[in-house]
């Protein structure tokens, strides 16, 4: 079939074609021939909101912090960094009360990425300049300097959460299809690398009361990455990142067996950053093909792709069924200059990527297909934090095409309001609640669309 023209408009009322529903695009995933009841047996008790009591963060930077960065945390247990944590504003976890020991015969979703624990703190410019940080980049520390900084942070307001961009997805993802909503909950999973250290226990924990599986087994002799983000009163992020073990992801017969049994499988764009997990992906990406699975890419960061855009581009290429990226690394992956519209970049990748999305910030979002796009209007909202919007985003994306949905603009419409509500509250997690009304709020349309076709 020829290639449509970039400038071809999509009608507003377009819909996806069946091949782009999951369960039409890939005629391998065998799972969706099997019964609801024995694959999600055991994940059906009763589920409860958990309100645990919240507590001072502070003192587990401290310790993070001494002795070069282990110090007494080396020396704790689980249990005790829990206690000191306690609960953020945004944990609000629905926490299985009768789980299941076994799991499910496959996973929905499946993510690889970057395992990294977050100090986020509140900080002035002088703070920066104190510890000649530039303001608004991303940068790489060593052990000591990690250590240096978090003893800097002694009396600044910050806490520690089981970070990352894909872990904001999959959580999103995991709200948004709990078994409040429906009776065949979603099942999420992540793989990455932690260390068997009480950082490593913390985020695997925090995942888990999310209803994230982290299913890859911790390295016992590492140190668990972290990232420092400290916010200025402008709103600007400076992020100091200690990669850890997150630095080396392995291909091993535990993933290959992970992804044998997945319906997505999501790669995270920073571990393009790392020369030995490059391999990993491109192994796990051919693991994913032979079995049926979409595959899913994550930009991640404009100098990422830049970096490594040789790199992107085989994954993206000859693997990548979904790309998510924003305006800006949409027009990186195209080498188009800032000039050109986000609605050409998104029409551009779609002739080599059959499902593209691009955020455009405040104006709004594009998906793309068979070269074509469709805009989505932004959902207002009164911006509080955008950190974690286009994560949000994806979460509603892949919530669409894992309930079978088909039409775009519904599909859309779903992820940017998503993004909207965490605009609109201090964090990058969307909350329970919402979650559950966002969900509730948009299941007739999207069970009567997904009914009707492909059918």
């Amino acid at each position: 079939m020829a290639a449509l023209s970039l400038l071809s408009p999509i009608p507003s009322s377009a819909s996806l074609p069946p091949i782009y529903s999951l369960y039409h695009f890939k005629g391998t995933l065998q799972s969706n021939k099997t019964s609801s009841t024995s694959i999600f047996s055991g994940f059906r008790s009763s589920w409860s909101l958990r309100n645990d009591s919240k507590a001072e963060k502070r003192q587990l930077g401290l310790m993070v912090a001494r002795n070069g960065g282990g110090g007494e945390l080396d020396d704790m247990d689980e249990g005790q960094i829990e206690n000191i944590c306690g609960q953020d504003e945004d944990d609000e976890e629905w926490t299985q009360a009768h789980a299941s020991s076994s799991s499910p015969e496959r996973w929905d979703v499946l993510g690889l990425g970057q395992a990294m624990v977050d100090f986020s703190g509140v900080v002035d410019d002088a703070f920066l300049e104190k510890l000649d940080l530039e303001k608004g980049t991303r940068k790489l520390i060593n052990h000591e300097e990690r250590g240096r900084v978090l003893q800097a942070m002694d009396g600044c307001s910050y806490k520690a959460a089981a970070g990352g961009s894909l872990s904001n997805t999959l959580v999103a993802l995991a709200r948004l299809g709990c078994p409040s909503i429906t009776d065949r909950p979603l099942n999420v999973a992540m793989a990455g690398s932690i260390a068997g250290d009480p950082l490593g226990s913390f985020y695997r924990t925090k995942l888990r009361r999310a209803n994230i599986n982290f299913l890859s087994a911790p390295i016992m002799d590492g140190t668990t990455g972290t990232v420092i983000v400290l916010t200025t009163p402008d709103a600007q992020r400076t992020m100091l990142a200690y990669q850890g073990t997150s630095s080396v992801v392995n291909y091993d017969s535990c993933l290959a067996s992970l992804i044998s049994k997945t319906n997505v499988f999501v790669v995270e764009g920073y571990l393009f950053e790392l020369p030995d997990t490059i391999r990993t992906i491109t192994k796990a990406c051919e693991e994913a093909h032979r079995n049926g699975a979409l595959v899913a890419v994550t930009a991640s960061d404009v100098s990422c792709i830049e970096r490594h855009y040789d790199d992107f581009w085989d994954i993206v290429g000859n693997y990548a069924d979904i790309i998510f990226a924003n305006s800006d690394e949409a027009r990186a992956f195209c080498h188009f200059s800032a000039d050109e519209s986000p609605i050409s970049a998104t029409r551009y990748l779609s002739h080599f990527v059959p499902f593209v999305s691009v955020t455009d910030g405040i104006n709004g979002s594009y998906i793309g297909a068979k070269g074509e796009a469709i805009y989505i209007p932004p959902s207002p909202c009164v911006p509080v934090d955008t950190c974690g919007a286009g994560d949000a985003y994806a979460s509603g994306i892949l919530y669409g095409i894992l309930r079978g949905v088909t039409d775009l603009k519904g599909m859309g419409e779903l992820a940017a309001t998503i993004a909207a509500t965490v605009v609109g509250q201090q964090g990058t997690r969307l909350r329970v609640q919402d979650a559950v009304e966002l969900a509730r709020s948009h299941d007739f349309r999207l069970n009567s669309v997904g009914t009707d076709v492909g059918s």
